[in-house]
């Protein structure tokens, strides 16, 4: 499936997992694609929803807010411990990376879901983002692209029906409905200028 996806459409792959990674979730979510979305203002879709009032911090913010931290980053927070430097000490005492965990040397898969090897493990995709996935090839199908864009992610997040993704978007205050006619009206070959 993912030989269909764009330059763009990957590399908001790539970037769901560096946010997940960034807000130490330990999966990969819906919330996460629509953060790495987002990250790309100029892209067509991005523009939609930044448009509509929703960029990338506001995302973020909500984020956060309806999942919290991915650790006890803010509970140690109030009461004095900076995770940020207790790492730094660990690191500077004991090498780069000495807090990250293990890689998995569980069964070798093939493909972006992968883990083991020698590489650090990916952040596993959850069953909304790997749904996300999905519905963006069925969408880019339904649409009769001959390849899976940016705005079909964000299709795919937006039909995830109790995704984060989905969540943030409507805690915004927009309509879930609204955004999927902008994002197929600049995906059709009528539309503005694409940039997937």
């Amino acid at each position: 499936m993912f030989e269909r996806f764009t330059a763009a459409a990957r590399q908001v792959v790539v970037g769901a997992q560096e946010e997940a990674r960034g807000l130490r979730h330990g999966h990969v979510g819906t919330e996460h694609l629509l953060l790495a979305i987002l990250a790309g203002p100029d892209d067509p879709a991005a523009e939609v929803l930044i448009g509509m009032g929703l960029d990338h911090e506001a995302a973020r913010r909500a984020v956060v807010r309806l999942l919290g931290p991915g650790d006890d980053a803010e509970v140690l927070a109030s009461i004095g411990v900076d995770l940020d430097a207790v790492r730094a000490a660990v690191e500077s005492a004991f090498g780069a990376g000495a807090l990250d965990p293990p890689v998995d040397e569980g069964p070798r898969r093939r493909g972006w879901f992968r883990s083991g090897g020698s590489k650090p493990a990916r952040s596993p995709f959850g069953q909304g983002a790997k749904k996300a996935l999905e519905l963006s090839l069925r969408e880019s199908l339904r649409l009769k692209s001959g390849e899976i864009g940016v705005g079909h992610l964000l299709l795919g997040v937006l039909r995830v029906e109790d995704g984060p993704g989905l969540r943030v978007v409507a805690d915004h205050g927009l309509d879930p409905a609204a955004v999927r006619r902008a994002v197929e009206a600049k995906l059709s070959p009528s539309g503005s200028a694409r940039r997937e």
